[in-house]
């Protein structure tokens, strides 16, 4: 013999009939109840794993002083500083292949690829070229999105300045994208 779904909306009715008695003051005693149990019971578990932690700790004390002190490195100096930044930069000779770096993962992302605009920039302060990279793309949404942080994976001196994406019709799922990305390179040593 099966029993008949229970049906909800008499208990809730019940419920909020119950709740229009008591009150706004008891319904919000209730509902403080519940929440300090619901917290009680998270916490519970995690005071005794902490308690039985220093109960170890206090029983044996060897195993909670590490063995030798660790002596913090000294920050590096501006000169280090600096040399880093020049290390993280790409080589100006090698701008065409990164290029193919970016094509290579828009073909891997399943995206049709234009011919795309380019343009260098020089800072004689900072001896540093801005190779800017504009691409056309076409694919969908997530694929776009694939691309771009792949080629900031692969080309870590790379920043994507801007991305626009435009479709004709909603029930399009080809997305047109605009992937702006500046390439951070240094003349070779």
């Amino acid at each position: 013999m099966t029993r008949p779904a229970m049906d909800l909306a008499p208990w809730l009715l019940r419920a909020r009939v119950a709740a229009m008695r008591a009150g706004p003051a008891a319904c919000m005693a209730a509902l403080l109840g519940v929440a300090g149990m619901v917290a009680w019971a998270w916490v519970a578990p995690q005071y005794s794993a902490l308690q039985g932690k220093l109960a170890y700790e206090r029983a044996h004390p060897a195993a909670s002083v590490p063995q030798t002190l660790a002596v913090a490195a000294p920050p590096p100096t501006a000169d280090e500083n600096l040399a880093a930044f020049y290390a993280a930069l790409g080589e100006k000779r090698h701008a065409e292949q990164y290029v193919k770096v970016l094509f290579g993962l828009a073909g891997k992302a399943g995206l049709n690829l234009a011919q795309g605009e380019y343009k260098f920039s020089h800072d004689k302060a900072s001896r540093v070229t801005a190779y800017q990279v504009v691409l056309p793309v076409k694919g969908s949404y997530q694929s776009i999105w694939q691309f771009a942080l792949e080629a900031l994976r692969a080309l870590p001196f790379a920043s994507l300045d801007d991305i626009g994406f435009r479709r004709d019709t909603i029930a399009e799922t080809q997305v047109e994208a605009r992937v702006r990305l500046t390439l951070y390179v240094k003349e070779a040593p």
